[in-house]
């Protein structure tokens, strides 16, 4: 196994309270390993939530036939984590909702949430950074991804059990963080400004070669520095790079080491493993615009550009 696929401690640990509450639950970086998940999988308050969606192929009978023992099954497409708001697919749900969704799930504030995705594509880690991301914009900071995800977990011998589970409901209270979520007018506010902006969707999108059905015009927000998520995690895989490679892209990008920033793509999918990179491995002081482009083209007198070089283009 390479060296970065034992990412734990390479990344400064997450905060270890919520809202003055000391968490009970064993500290976490980040990103963790499936040695480290082996090791603390018995530990009170720490609860598995494996996000495996239609992304991969993946239902309610698929983690039924087999997953990491005492996980809870939540789907990132299913379950409710991302709302549609009229035309734009990718919202943030109301508070409320997701602190029943998260409750639901048998999760309380003084609880270690391990975020666990199938383990197959950058598009794959894109579930989990998002749900990630959720917890941390509701102020839950003791929260990590399983690097490698289920994939990794089976392929490092990890036990695997069988059968539904029906978790016993907690009470999960929200401390939301502004400064996590980004709306059309902080994006306006940032282009009128020249705040950094990074776009995490492919080159031929960024170009405006291409767009999400979704949006109704091409091109990308003036200003934007690519940040292709696929570049961030290792092809075929949902291992993300390790810090030193995630700092050399973000460098290549031209993208500002001093913040703060707003990733976005097309329905804040994409732009949670961009968030990801530049908050949890770079720190950079980073928000995720959900909206997206499918938000900001529905306007069209909102400007955009063409023609603009891709990180990848860059790096060829």
């Amino acid at each position: 196994m390479q060296f970065r696929h034992l990412l734990l401690g390479l990344i400064a640990g997450v905060a270890l309270s919520v809202s003055g509450l000391t968490i009970a639950g064993p500290a976490v970086t980040p990103l963790v390993g499936s040695d480290w998940l082996a090791q603390h999988l018995g530990d009170d308050d720490l609860v598995v939530i494996d996000v495996r969606s239609g992304i991969d192929g993946t239902d309610a009978d698929g983690f039924a036939a087999g997953h990491i023992p005492g996980a809870v099954y939540s789907s990132y497409t299913a379950a409710g984590w991302r709302v549609a708001e009229g035309n734009v697919p990718g919202k943030l749900p109301d508070v409320a909702r997701l602190e029943a969704l998260i409750g639901g799930l048998g999760v309380d504030n003084d609880d270690t949430v391990v975020i666990v995705p199938a383990g197959v594509s950058s598009t794959d880690f894109g579930s989990a950074a998002r749900v990630y991301w959720t917890f941390k914009y509701l102020g839950h900071d003791d929260v990590a991804i399983l690097n490698g995800g289920y994939r990794a977990w089976v392929e490092s011998g990890g036990a695997v059990e069988a059968g539904a589970v029906n978790p016993t409901p907690a009470s999960f209270t929200a401390q939301p963080q502004p400064s996590l979520l980004a709306d059309t007018n902080d994006v306006e506010a940032a282009v009128a400004s020249g705040a950094q902006l990074v776009d995490a969707r492919p080159a031929n999108q960024y170009r405006g070669d291409a767009k999400h059905p979704a949006a109704l015009a091409a091109g990308t927000i003036p200003g934007a520095a690519s940040l292709e998520e696929r570049l961030l995690v290792e092809d075929g895989s949902a291992y993300f790079l390790d810090a030193a490679e995630v700092n050399q892209l973000i460098e290549t990008a031209g993208i500002r080491d001093d913040g703060p920033a707003i990733s976005f793509c097309n329905t804040g999918h994409w732009a949670a493993t961009a968030w990801f990179a530049l908050s949890e491995v770079a720190g950079i002081e980073t928000a995720l615009y959900d909206g997206s482009m499918t938000e900001w083209t529905q306007d069209p007198s909102r400007s955009l550009v063409q023609g603009q070089q891709a990180l990848s283009e860059l790096l060829n």
